[in-house]
């Protein structure tokens, strides 16, 4: 009986190690193979595959480029050149110098700016008739200890300016409150009104501009030539 069980084991094994050697193959009696070309055979549509990259993010918009130049050229005066100022004058004075001006420079390089000295409103005490009576006032302003100054203009003197405002509301605020400390016969005033006046500009005046600028300074009524602040 075990002679018999070692005979099947020895023939199985030899079985075995025929079928994995191939020794079978024309019995159809093989192992598959996992060499090329068989390996290649088993794969599916191998010409259909493709080479996956990762996708990246989209762009981020970005402003064009002459728009980022456009930019540039407006925050800064172009290199070489100047802005410069001259003033000031009178309309009627800049009336009188703009043909000249379009004669001399080119068109869109100068233009007048309005400008103007601000308005001063003051209360007031005068005119006085003589010294006399206003050395009176001096002595009761003090006494309500209330400062006080002759006014700029000339022709509110002999007088007093017991401050000075930038609008009306502003200085008769100030009287209603200098006349509960006991003030009398003080008014409010315009002593000086806004003043209109214009500066000649010229924003980007290179060097062949201020030779020509140069040229006109004779039709310019003496006024300076100064660089924008």
């Amino acid at each position: 009986m075990l002679r018999a069980l070692a005979l099947a084991l020895l023939l199985a094994n030899a079985a075995y190690f025929a079928w994995g050697q191939g020794l079978l193959a024309a019995y159809g009696w093989a192992p598959a193979r996992q060499a090329e070309p068989e390996r290649l055979a088993q794969q599916i549509r191998p010409e259909a595959m493709q080479l996956l990259t990762p996708r990246t993010a989209p762009p981020v918009d970005k402003p064009p480029v002459h728009a980022v130049r456009a930019a540039a050229i407006t925050a800064e005066p172009p290199a070489g050149t100047q802005c410069l100022l001259v003033g000031v004058f009178t309309e009627q004075q800049a009336r009188a110098l703009r043909p000249r001006l379009q004669g001399g420079l080119p068109a869109g390089s100068w233009s007048f700016d309005s400008s103007g000295d601000s308005v001063r409103w003051i209360i007031y005490m005068g005119k006085y008739i003589s010294k006399e009576a206003m050395n009176r006032k001096r002595v009761m302003l003090r006494q309500l200890d209330l400062a006080f100054e002759p006014p700029v203009s000339p022709v509110l003197n002999p007088g007093l300016s017991l401050g000075s405002y930038g609008s009306r509301a502003e200085a008769e605020k100030a009287l209603e409150q200098m006349n509960e400390r006991g003030l009398r016969s003080a008014r409010v005033m315009l002593e000086r009104p806004e003043l209109p006046s214009l500066w000649l500009k010229l924003p980007a005046a290179d060097a062949p501009m201020q030779a020509r600028l140069e040229a006109l300074k004779p039709q310019l009524a003496g006024k300076a030539v100064q660089t924008c602040p």
